[in-house]
């Protein structure tokens, strides 16, 4: 039976992760509960930075950045996953869709641009420790992040006015929790060829230059680790990084993850599982992982908790 092709398409369905009603009230508790840790989370590390100023630094300045964009990253998806869980209603608007894409696409963007300048960041402070002040200064700290802005706007936008140029069949089931591009491109009835070609041009240009960038400040790290004569050193050294490491391997791991397993055939509830770990998880252990070890969050906290009103 051949498709009707239907440009003035009003909704999609988003099909989520399981049909059965028996398992709803779980899954909203669970992803209710990662939220609020998500929101709480990030929010704390947020606080931290602005009412210490002993945290007025490059690295914490990237991270209260880092911060605020998960919590907008999660934001675009989670509470509408929510909502539908709560009400039994898989129904999106055209136009909400478009919206949630255009949001999704930008932070996922803007949480890799940060962390490659977060990666920068620490080349410059173990590499060239006697001008990272110099180096790392306010204005090009403001610079970094607002390219990083700008580059992750003209890309969200670009990706969003390609998918709008598509016309969609009457088949608008997305087998996944929000509007992600690839399944948006893979239910058109029009020719998505230069939309194929746009998205891996995207990847290769907006992600892959940015791990490389990581991966190079971070060989040259480990060879100015290693030529450090002290085993403290060494240690003081790589735990400056080591926390920046963990969330660089989360972020890539769980996103080369959502990439293998969109690409499998049939594979629909995989990739929507996947999507799990890169939009929700990651973001939830992130300040995990940048407080239980860090002595200047932790006792920034301390002391704004301390303070009497």
């Amino acid at each position: 039976m051949e498709l009707e092709n239907d440009t003035q398409i009003s909704e999609f369905l988003l099909l989520g992760f399981s049909e059965e009603r028996e398992l709803q009230p779980f899954l909203f508790c669970l992803f209710l509960s990662m939220y609020l840790v998500i929101i709480l989370g990030n929010l704390l590390i947020i606080l931290a930075v602005s009412s210490d100023s002993h945290l007025y630094t490059p690295m914490y300045f990237f991270l209260a950045n880092l911060s605020l964009v998960d919590i907008c990253f999660t934001s675009t998806t989670v509470p509408k996953m929510l909502v539908n869980i709560q009400t039994q209603k898989k129904v999106i608007s055209y136009e909400s869709c478009i919206i949630q894409m255009y949001f999704f696409i930008l932070f996922v963007g803007l949480d890799n641009f940060l962390l490659t300048v977060m990666a920068y960041d620490h080349f410059v402070a173990i590499c060239h420790p006697l001008h990272y002040m110099v180096t790392m200064n306010p204005r090009l700290c403001g610079l970094l992040v607002l390219v990083s802005w700008i580059m992750s706007v003209l890309h969200s936008l670009l990706q969003t006015l390609m998918v709008l140029r598509l016309s969609f069949c009457t088949e608008v089931e997305i087998p996944h929790f929000f509007c992600e591009l690839n399944q948006m491109i893979q239910l058109a009835c029009s020719d998505t060829f230069l939309n194929d070609m746009v998205m891996y041009f995207a990847t290769v240009l907006l992600v892959a230059a940015p791990l490389a960038g990581v991966l190079y400040s971070y060989s040259k790290i480990v060879s100015s680790i290693c030529g450090i004569s002290t085993t403290q050193g060494k240690y003081k050294a790589f735990s400056t990084c080591a926390s920046h490491l963990s969330v660089v391997s989360l972020f890539y791991c769980t996103g080369l993850g959502v990439y293998l397993s969109s690409a499998a055939p049939q594979s629909s509830h995989s990739s929507a599982m996947a999507s799990v770990m890169y939009t929700v998880v990651t973001p939830m252990l992130n300040p995990f992982i940048y407080s239980l070890r860090n002595r200047d969050i932790k006792g920034a906290l301390n002391v704004f908790f301390r303070r009497k009103p």
